[in-house]
């Protein structure tokens, strides 16, 4: 069983980071629906790195990565990725432009879960956002934001 969990772990980790090397962000679709889904936006600078580099600039706020997309009946959801004293700022949102609906949300990094709970859509946007700091650790960190609603999901990953 835990062979079987593993295995799957590791498949979904390799899903998501193809999609990701393809612009497929979001919420469970394929390659062949990517152009259905968020694209990678960094907030400011990244015109000069590398393929692949999803830093997305030199240094300050310039590192924060930014992935959208949408969970469906109108629904879209941000996750932001960026840098804080040798940690990782992370900040998850959804927002349904219906106020008072309770999403469970769970934080994922490289897999293993680092947080989860429930958030309340508010005011006039009908959104709530969750933000946590985790571990930098060395190589690439895969930050996973996932939360649910009455069968609505919304899925984003970053890789940092």
């Amino acid at each position: 069983m835990t062979t079987t969990r593993s295995f799957a772990r590791s498949l979904a980790v390799a899903v998501a980071l193809a999609g990701l090397t393809t612009g497929l962000v979001g919420t469970g679709a394929t390659a062949a629906s990517a152009h259905q889904v968020g694209a990678a936006a960094p907030r400011s600078g990244g015109d000069d790195d590398p393929a692949g580099d999803d830093h997305g600039g030199h240094g300050g706020d310039d590192d924060e990565v930014v992935r959208t997309g949408r969970c469906g009946a109108g629904a879209t959801w941000k996750l932001k990725v960026k840098p804080d004293d040798g940690r990782l700022e992370v900040e998850g949102e959804v927002d349904s432009n219906v106020a008072g609906q309770r999403w469970r949300w769970t934080l994922r990094h490289n897999g293993s879960v680092s947080d989860r709970g429930a958030g309340t859509t508010t005011g006039r946007s009908g959104s709530f956002e969750v933000e946590r700091t985790v571990v930098d650790l060395a190589g690439t960190d895969t930050i996973a934001f996932r939360a649910v609603h009455r069968g609505k999901v919304c899925r984003g990953v970053v890789n940092y």
